[in-house]
């Protein structure tokens, strides 16, 4: 018996309606599809140029260091090497045998700690050395000025982590060392690598004056430094921990987890 026109009415309006319906999901589907496209490519620009920022800063960073250490250390050491040779007199021989070696020893020492320094001049300098060796570099730049004690430890099976993220992990690490620097009136500086297959953890402690973490929910209090660490992290996907306890020192921990690591 055929269907009345009323219920062919009926069933065309319900189908009109799904049709419109999965029209309406599907462009909103590709409106949403669009814009996680926009976004990640703006997160990536982003990223490239948050990458760029971090090895201008290292690359400044190093100049600063390379010139104190040129004027402070290898400058003193040629500059007794040639008073060693200024005062050479062939009227008392039995002393210029003293003074030679003491003059090669120093030539030698200034030698070497110019092929030190010279590491530092490489546009990839962190990966070129690897996270762990740069790190060590930048705590014997430190303990060379004399005013710092300085150790490296590492627990666990050192591996390789991304470039990228080793680069902005040492930039993180040397804004911390510069705090402890210009704030913390510290005697010891300590870098404490933790490696699990599960996570790679970096804590960089000191024994200066400490600070009350209580104004850090404003961020103006603190300039530009601790946000950009924490920022910093946040962009490698990484956890900031910072603690301090006034007159006894300051902790600034970096969390990064394992995907895949290179060993």
């Amino acid at each position: 018996m055929p269907k009345e026109p009323s219920g062919l009415i009926i069933m065309g309006f319900v189908a009109a309606v799904a049709l419109l319906g999965i029209l309406a999901i599907a462009f909103l589907y590709r409106q949403r599809h669009f814009r996680y496209l926009r976004e990640r490519q703006q997160l990536t620009l982003s990223y490239e140029q948050e990458l760029l920022k971090t090895r201008l800063e290292i690359q400044e960073q190093t100049f600063r260091n390379i010139s104190q250490e040129i004027h402070d250390n290898i400058g003193q050491i040629l500059s007794l090497a040639r008073l060693n040779v200024a005062t050479m007199d062939i009227s008392e021989p039995d002393l210029l045998p003293q003074k030679i070696a003491d003059s090669e020893k120093l030539i030698s020492k200034a030698l070497q700690d110019l092929r030190s320094l010279s590491h530092g001049l490489s546009m990839d300098f962190v990966a070129d050395l690897g996270l762990a060796r740069a790190i060590g570099h930048e705590l014997e730049m430190i303990r060379k000025s004399g005013n710092y004690e300085t150790s490296l430890l590492t627990e666990g099976v050192p591996y390789s982590l991304d470039k990228q993220k080793e680069l902005i992990i040492y930039r993180i690490m040397q804004e911390s060392l510069n705090n402890i620097i210009k704030h913390a009136a510290a005697q010891k500086i300590i870098i404490y690598l933790l490696y699990r297959p599960e996570e790679f953890k970096l804590t960089i402690t000191d024994n200066g004056k400490g600070f009350d973490l209580t104004p850090l929910n404003d961020k103006s209090s603190f300039g530009l430094g601790i946000p950009n660490m924490h920022n910093r992290a946040q962009l490698i996907g990484a956890g900031f921990l910072i603690s301090s306890t006034l007159e006894k020192g300051t902790s600034v921990t970096i969390t990064v987890p394992i995907g895949h690591a290179t060993i």
